[in-house]
């Protein structure tokens, strides 16, 4: 069949292992948020200009959001990215620089609702951000010597430092980042005063692997006056090259196109070097097709904008990776480890390709518990378009390259994790300081249970075991649903500090837009990471099911460990003279919207009765809050009571801890780690200014990165 600008064709091509197996299938629009239903708040896929329109909307309002936001004179904000709802809010991401230098970890993200009014923001950091100067101590050329030698690999290639403004959880402080060439590339973070090593990780995403046979498929190549190529031009001119054997540092020095007079690819044989491109090729292709049918997403910085990929590459490279800087994905032949098997599977292409878009939303740090997650994220989406493609040389299963033609037998296990002896399958406080491919296997494992639920299975032929780290037995919500959440959490919440605890409730809030806050898959994803150690497991759902009229998501690192227990399913009705519903918490959630934890917990107590809203004591960055709409009376004195007690291991009177009212946005009152006690207080707020209207109360709660502060509220009343 032939078209006008492209050709379908039949493409023999190598393979020989099925690798990153998960069974995830591509989710429709109609599951992933009822995109039919313009009240739902799943996301509006955006045509190329239509996003540029947004991006261009979003630059315009940058200054007026710092300063509603309290940012510094030296503070600007860049429009990054921007999702827009069927409902109107639109969630937009913007990086930060201070006196023109890049903020990292200053990045946030900003959800207005459909009337443009901010409604909350995710914070990479909560730190204000500021340094004394932006002059550095050492200079550059230092900087550069010094940067080799503090790589972990010590690399000796050239170093190209780049003055930066360091946040990422802890102070701000003026830095270099420096990136190191040599044997791969790695970015080194150094104090620019002292020369203190801050932070060091790979920039470019590793998977190692081996390629496999895709057998006969189509693709779409292009034509020309030389004959056909290996450029897409229905997923934006995306192309494979050949690297003919160049370095991994500079894929293009030697890089020639492919090019073919018959428009008949490869033999399936590896001395044919156009084999393994139409493996890449095709892998190329149906991953663009999953993010594009399954969330309307289009290419990698969903512009529509295709990258490059260098097959060929290095040799005897063991390794495949993708690059932001160049926008291309590069693949080895793969070494004798392997036994020389390339690494071009679909599920591996997939992987790299997750990067990108990773690269492009939250930019997950990669190191700490957040490089983990940036890891997970690319294994959770690989096996998606692995299952998607549906390729009958390939059975999708939960095993990572199962025939990588690795020593172990298989590269790494979503289901049993710690099989391989490495990885973890359980949540530790020591995440962060595993390697990124290890600690992936928390977030492998959330997603197998959240997706499969529990007990032992055969999927794709291979045994499985769906064991948790607290002995609880539950069932899944299915992959495709599993797979949206965790999407519309990478593309909406997470921000590029995010770790377990902070995706937990990324994926909490994600799970309420897309399915409803009382939906029992919001409550099986808390339980699949309460399966993890990553937090404890909701109420289970009543049968009514609302939907939060604001979001909120942790700012950077936050863990929880507080427990929740089932919530009476009793509905509490406003007593005579109070307009909140169920104030008292006696009827868990009932009535109030957010993600602060309603609980009968005896760690802390009620002020009376058994429940009672615990907001923070994580120890950690993080911010939660609980609102609810109530009509103000409009006669009297209306004021809105409530009882607060305040427990902390901060010392001293500065704020480091805050608990905000809010009244339809505007902050009334602040309540500090400062305000501690051994005992609840009434606290009150005048409405007179508010009689007869409604009006949404919030109780909103940010916490810093280190000590912990507990606000515990109970007896809430208006009238």
């Amino acid at each position: 069949m032939s078209r006008k600008g492209r050709r379908a064709l039949v493409a023999a091509a190598v393979a020989a292992a099925t690798a990153v197996g998960a069974t995830v299938i591509a989710v429709t629009a109609t599951q992933a948020g009822a995109a039919q239903d313009q009240s739902a708040p799943g996301a509006r896929a955006l045509s190329p200009q239509q996003r540029a329109a947004e991006l261009d909307r979003a630059g315009a309002e940058a200054a007026a959001a710092a300063r509603d936001l309290g940012l510094g004179a030296k503070e600007k904000l860049v429009a990054k990215d921007v999702v827009v709802d069927n409902n109107g809010t639109r969630h937009v991401r913007y990086d930060r620089t201070y006196d023109g230098l890049p903020v990292v970890g200053g990045d946030l993200v900003l959800h207005r609702a459909a009337d443009n009014r901010i409604a909350a923001v995710d914070r990479a950091s909560t730190e204000t951000i500021t340094v004394p100067s932006v002059t550095p101590t050492i200079a550059s050329t230092r900087a550069a010597a010094l940067a080799p030698a503090l790589t972990a690999e010590n690399k000796d290639g050239a170093a190209k430092p780049e003055l930066v403004v360091y946040a990422v959880n802890r102070k701000p402080v003026l830095a270099y980042r420096t990136t190191v060439e040599g044997g791969g590339a790695e970015v080194v973070v150094t104090d620019a005063a002292s020369g203190v090593l801050l932070d060091r990780y790979e920039k470019r995403h590793k998977a190692t692997g081996n390629g496999y046979h895709v057998g006969t498929v189509d693709i779409s190549t292009s034509s020309g006056s030389g004959g056909y190529t290996l450029t897409d031009t229905t997923r934006g001119n995306t192309r494979v090259l050949d690297g003919n054997g160049g370095s991994e540092n500079s894929p293009a020095a030697r890089a020639t196109a492919y090019t073919d007079a018959d428009n008949v690819w490869g033999t399936g044989q590896l001395s044919n070097r156009q084999t393994i491109a139409v493996d890449a090729y095709y892998g190329l292709a149906k991953t663009w097709d999953f993010y594009k049918n399954a969330y309307g997403r289009n290419g990698i910085r969903n512009n529509g904008q295709g990258h490059t990929m260098y097959v060929h590459i290095g040799s005897g490279l063991l390794n495949a990776f993708y690059d932001d800087s160049c926008f291309c994905m590069v693949f080895g032949d793969g070494s004798s480890t392997n036994q020389n098997t390339p690494l071009t599977q679909i599920d591996v292409v997939g992987h790299e390709m997750t990067h990108g878009v990773t690269a492009a939303t939250a930019n997950l740090n990669y190191s700490g518990e957040s490089g983990g997650l940036n890891e997970s994220a690319s294994d959770i989406f690989g096996t998606m378009v692995e299952f998607s493609a549906a390729n009958p040389n390939d059975p999708a299963d939960y095993y990572i390259g199962e025939k990588l033609r690795m020593p172990s037998g298989y590269f790494r296990r979503m289901d049993n994790p710690a099989a391989d002896g490495n990885s973890l399958g359980c949540w530790r406080s020591t995440a962060g300081q595993v390697d990124v491919h290890y600690s992936s296997g928390i977030g492998n494992r959330w997603f197998y249970l959240a997706s499969e639920g529990t007990g032992n299975k055969t999927i794709g032929g291979l045994p499985h075991v769906g064991g948790t780290c607290n002995s609880t037995t539950f069932a899944g919500i299915g992959r495709d649903k599993a797979a949206a959440v965790f999407y519309r959490a990478l593309s909406t919440y997470m921000t590029s500090t995010t770790n377990y605890a902070g995706a937990r409730t990324a994926t909490l809030q994600a799970a309420a837009d897309l399915y409803g806050t009382n939906s029992q898959e919001r409550y099986l994803v808390s339980v699949a990471w309460a399966a993890v150690s990553v937090g404890t497991a909701l109420p289970a759902p009543t049968t009514t099911t609302t939907r939060p009229t604001t979001t909120t998501s942790p700012t950077g690192p936050t863990t929880t460990t507080r427990p929740t227990t089932s919530v009476p399913t009793t509905t509490t009705v406003p007593p005579t003279g109070n307009a909140v519903t169920n104030g008292g918490f006696e009827s868990g959630q009932t009535g109030w919207s957010e993600s602060a934890v309603v609980t009968n917990s005896t760690q802390q107590t009620a002020r009376s009765g058994s429940y009672y809203a615990w907001l923070l004591g994580n120890g950690r960055a993080a911010s939660e809050a609980i609102s609810q709409q109530v009509r103000v009376p409009s006669t009297g004195a209306p004021a809105l009571r409530f009882w607060l007690k305040v427990t902390t291991q901060e010392t001293g009177s500065t704020a480091y801890d805050v608990l905000r009212v809010q009244l339809n946005g505007t902050t009334a009152v602040t309540y500090s780690n400062a305000n501690a006690g051994t005992a609840y207080v009434q606290r009150a707020v005048d409405l007179s200014a508010y009689r007869g209207q409604t009006v949404t109360i919030r109780f909103s709660g940010v916490e810093d990165a280190y000590l912990a502060t507990n606000f515990l509220l109970d007896d809430v009343s208006v009238g």
